[in-house]
């Protein structure tokens, strides 16, 4: 996995790089906004951004809502000390694979970090509990949100998975009796039929839109 670090403090980017390095993972670069992330970004092609959201000449939001559009084959994913459910919201919708808290236990993060090479959202329980009660809320959707009749059966199926939890390409392979090539597929056609990035929009837009029914919570 190549990572490049977005952060504005010098010595917190030295200490991840080190974190980083002490795994074998290979870190491109590190950029001090989000400007600069972003033309380091085109010009080493990583695997994964570990942005920042507080950062001089341009936010971490914007410089993800940026990459996310541009780049969309680079996983963003928020590395911040933002508790705030409105940094949390916002970074999802601008197409962030995942929102992380600098306090996390290395463990944790190391894992998350190999979920995300297999497509999984880098979310830990408790954020992704935040991401459904916001978008679980009841609300009417508009013909120009979804075509309720977009999807296949196969992909509803798919979908309802992911709501309950089975995010990773093998599970999902295992629960529909198919192959993970044809599961990357039809999780690729969910994502443009609904016109959405990565499978943590997919799960947080469904059960805000109804598309499936909210699972029952999960104990920590």
């Amino acid at each position: 996995m190549r990572i490049l670090i977005a952060d504005d403090h010098a010595l917190f980017r030295d200490s991840l790089r080190s974190l980083l390095e002490s795994q074998d993972i290979e870190v491109v670069g590190e950029a001090k906004n989000g400007q600069e992330a972003i033309d380091l970004t085109w010009e080493s092609k990583p695997d994964v951004v570990l942005m920042d959201l507080t950062m001089p000449e341009m936010d971490g939001l914007e410089a993800t809502k940026r990459i996310s559009a541009e780049l969309p084959d680079v996983k963003v994913i928020v590395l911040t000390a933002s508790e705030e459910d409105n940094n949390l919201f916002e970074a999802i919708k601008s197409g962030a694979k995942g929102y992380l808290l600098k306090d996390l236990k290395a463990a944790q993060f190391f894992s998350l970090l190999e979920g995300v090479e297999r497509g999984e959202p880098a979310l830990t329980p408790a954020i992704a509990r935040k991401l459904l009660d916001e978008f679980a809320r009841p609300k009417k959707p508009t013909k120009e949100e979804y075509d309720p009749d977009a999807l296949t059966d196969r992909e509803r199926e798919g979908l309802e998975l992911m709501v309950q939890g089975t995010t990773s390409n093998r599970r999902l392979a295992k629960h529909l009796g198919v192959s993970e090539n044809t599961v990357k597929f039809h999780v690729r056609n969910i994502l443009d039929k609904l016109h959405l990035h990565n499978r943590a929009q997919v799960v947080a837009f469904a059960l805000r839109t109804r598309l499936v029914d909210s699972p029952p919570p999960e104990a920590d």
